[in-house]
Parts: C-alpha cells; structure tokens; sequence
C-alpha cells in the first residue's frame, strides 16, 4: 500500500490580524491556499479588534492557531525579545516546511528565529516598505540596514507592486534576483448594493439619496494624509454645499481631523463612521473614493472601490499607480496637496457620465489583475519552486 504525501507544512507569521490591509492580505491568502496540499499553522499576535472575517478564519485554523502576545508591532525591546525567543522555539519543534512571515515586525522577529532554527523555506511579505515617508532620514537608513541584514536569512521577497521591488533594488536590499512580485488578491465577487438598499444605508448616516458622497476608507494616521481629506473637503464644499463627506476607519488622527472640520466650518458635513464590517457596502454609497497617502503598498479600499465601480482620486505614491489607471480608472494627483485632491475630485462630481464610465473601467481592471485565487495559485508556485530548489541542493550536497 503506497502512502500518501504528506502536507506540506506552513506558518504564516504576522503581529495582528486587525482591521488594516495587511491582515486582510493574510486572511485571504490563507483562506485560499489549498488544504489539500497544505498544512497551515497561523502564528499571530494578540488580536484586539477582529474584523468578523477574521473571527470567521481564527475558527476555521481552530487549533492550528498560535498566539504569541508579545509579537506586537510596536517596537518595545522585552516583548521583542520574549516574541523571538518564543518563535525561535515554536520553529524548532514544529519544523515548517515554510515560514512566511508578513509586515515588518514578524518580518524581522520571524526572519532571525527561522534562520537560526534553520530547515525552513523562509518567504517575507513586507506589505510596503519603511525606508521612506513614515520616519525621518536617520531612522530610515537603520532600517535599510536592518533589512539588508535580514535578507540574507530570506529564500525570497514577495512585493506587492513592481515599484515596490524597485525600491528595494534601489535602497540596495537585494539585486532583484530574490524579489518577486504576487499583486494582492482580493475576494471580489460580492455584488454591489441595489439603488434601495443604498439610500437606506445613506440614511443610517443622516445623508439625502441625491447627496453627493466623497468618501475616504482606511486608518487615520499621518501616512495615509488623513488631514489632507478634511482640508480638500472644505474646498470642495465651496463648489459642491451639499455634498456629504464619509470617514469609515479609525486612527490617531480622528480627533485632529475632527477638530480641522469645525475650524474649516464643516463638521456638519463631515461623518466619521469608525470602523465598519461592511466596507464594500460603505463604498457602493460614494461617489468618489479618495486616497491622500504619502506612502502606500497597494491601498486595499483603492482596489475594492474599483470592483464596486467607484471611481478614485488618490495620490501617485508607492503602488497606487500600479492599481489605479490614471486618467481611466481614476484621477492620480501629487501627494500633501489638498487643492490638487479637491480639483481633481471636484471635476468628477460635475460630470457624472466620467464618473460612471471610470467606474466600468474599475470594475472590469481589478477583476482581471486582483483576484483572491490568482495571488494563492502563485503564491503557491512559489513555495513549490523554492522547496524543490531546497530538496535538489540537499540531493548536490549529500
């Protein structure tokens, strides 16, 4: 009787798993990696705000789930330490076939503990970089070299953009020849709300069916230039009084940008929603889906806002114009530039026949270059690849 091959075995590693877009990333990847081949092990922080899919994914990897509490993404020296000393030890025992580390953090954390437990395919999803627009030059350039450091510990990168892989080729982390770029994937066959159900959400938030709706979704934090929304908003207000302007997410920012709006005289406009489960539903009431970051991977709200057929303004930083066409798909203006942002989205709210003809653009570019199954099927051509490549230089060695 011949016996079966066994599962390859797997750890995903990440420090949350939040609301944010990394998270999201490491929920679909493992929710559609086949379990047929692999055997997967989630190693994760501890979580404080699950999403419902998250809930939905922590009980589905019911005890194939390792919570290591210290593995948090600030930066504190102890629980640095306690997380790798705790990793180190759970990638001795369980012996991965693949460690697939996601974000910064785990990245690093996750990276070291694999290479000195050592056996392991080692993969590194970094979700964007920080070696620009989150710290200052000093800081950044520590990070360039820790990164540098750490490759020598990575069989491969996985980038989200090709912009992305240049930036690590162009800060001198890797010549290239380790880097891959996977574009996210993301579940995109969920329908668009009907005309009715659109004007009973927009009536949860106090907002008229024939109000034009600007929207902004995603953390509240410097990088994603969070207060540029509220200064664009007063700007727009001027040309467009009665348009509605729609924060779903939550930050550190919240309480600044608030304070912005009733300086600028339009708090009464403004809606701070907070986190929501339904962010698909959220975008089918904009109109316009705006994304002011100063650095950004991908922007998960950007692709999402694009299958529901929403048109973008967004800033040209990092892999934005990788996922918004400029020009077809959404209008791509310089970044920390409020006037610009306003004008751009400005010109869409007059001239509805663009905004509808952007958002078939949307639609139909996302479906072809973002889907959840693409990025699983090539993720695990990778692993495959890079174990194969492992079992010929054991089979050259012996």
């Amino acid at each position: 009787m011949m016996m079966q091959n066994p599962k390859i075995k797997i750890a995903q590693v990440i420090t949350r798993l939040d609301r944010g877009g990394a998270p999201d990333i490491y929920r679909i990847l493992c929710d559609h990696l086949d379990p047929a081949v692999y055997d997967i092990t989630l190693i994760i922080g501890h979580c404080e705000y699950p999403t419902l899919k998250t809930r939905e994914l922590l009980k589905k990897f019911q005890g194939k789930t390792i919570v290591v509490p210290s593995l948090k993404r600030e930066i504190n020296p102890a629980n640095d330490m306690a997380a790798f000393t705790r990793l180190y030890a759970i990638f001795c025992d369980h012996k991965f076939d693949v460690i697939h580390t996601h974000t910064a953090k785990a990245g690093a954390l996750g990276r070291l503990a694999a290479g000195l437990a050592g056996g392991s395919v080692i993969v590194h999803t970094p979700h964007g970089h920080n070696f620009y627009g989150y710290f200052g030059p000093r800081a950044s350039a520590v990070i360039v070299k820790i990164e540098k450091f750490l490759t020598l510990f990575t069989d491969r990168i996985v980038a989200l953009t090709e912009l992305e892989r240049s930036d690590y080729i162009k800060f001198g982390i890797d010549d290239g020849r380790k880097i891959i770029v996977i574009y996210q994937g993301l579940e995109l066959e969920k329908e668009t709300l009907d005309q009715e159900d659109i004007f009973n959400l927009k009536s949860v938030f106090n907002i008229q069916p024939e109000d034009l709706v600007v929207g902004m979704v995603g953390r509240l934090e410097p990088v994603k230039g969070s207060t540029f929304f509220i200064e664009a908003a007063s700007l727009i207000s001027k040309r467009f009084p009665g348009a509605k302007f729609l924060v779903a997410g939550e930050g550190s920012l919240r309480n600044e940008m608030e304070e912005k709006a009733r300086k600028l005289g339009i708090a009464d406009k403004v809606i701070f929603a907070g986190w929501r489960e339904d962010v698909p539903d959220m975008i089918s009431v904009m109109d316009v889906v705006v994304q002011p970051s100063l650095n950004e991977a991908v922007g998960i709200a950007l692709v999402e806002a694009q299958a529901q057929g929403v048109p973008i303004v967004a800033t040209k930083v990092g892999g934005i114009p990788e996922a918004v066409v400029d020009g077809k798909t959404g209008i791509l203006v310089p970044p920390s530039d409020a006037e610009k942002l306003a004008e751009a989205v400005s010109g869409l709210l007059a001239d509805k026949a663009k905004r509808a003809a952007m958002g078939a653009a949307g639609r139909a570019w996302v479906q072809d270059k973002f889907r959840a199954e693409t990025m699983a099927e090539k993720t695990s051509a990778l692993y495959m690849e890079l174990l194969e490549k492992k079992r010929r230089n054991l089979r050259q060695g012996a």
